[in-house]
């Protein structure tokens, strides 16, 4: 029988290539957690056109504080599909209609379904119509971004 403390001493070695498994794993992990903050801390294309926007209209900056205090973002982006059309795609479908504000102000506040696809817009009948109106112009506002 042998004795178990020569047992300890004397462990077979191990691949060198887990080691470098190892080193891998953790730089791969370090180098992603890098690239997800650096896209955290950058400022969108989007959210510096709907400011430079803003800057060019300062009467829209309200509007743009109720579309992003309510949860309109939640679904829209400025530019990106997220759940429901970009605020772009919506000002384009309505540029030539000559009520689009007060159009979209009734489809914030009663909802609408069937518009856009089979997608649900919620009703908001909580934001007013004056605040709806205000939020229509914002949407109304958006511009495509240049590429």
């Amino acid at each position: 029988m042998t004795d178990p403390i020569d047992d300890e001493e004397n462990y077979p070695p191990r691949p060198r290539w887990i080691g470098w498994l190892i080193g891998l794993v953790m730089a791969a992990s370090a180098l992603g957690v890098a690239n997800i903050g650096w896209r955290i801390m950058r400022v969108s294309t989007a959210e510096k056109a709907a400011d430079a926007l803003v800057a060019a209209q300062p009467d829209l900056a309200q509007a743009r504080k109720l579309t992003e205090g309510a949860d309109c973002m939640r679904c829209h982006g400025l530019e990106r599909k997220f759940v429901g059309p970009g605020f772009n795609e919506i000002a384009q479908k309505y540029a030539a209609q000559a009520d689009a504000q007060s159009y979209l102000a009734g489809k914030i506040r009663s909802g609408s379904v069937g518009v856009w696809g089979s997608v649900i817009m919620p009703r908001h009948p909580q934001v007013s119509e004056e605040d709806a109106l205000q939020m229509a112009r914002w949407v109304m506002s958006a511009q495509p971004l240049s590429k």
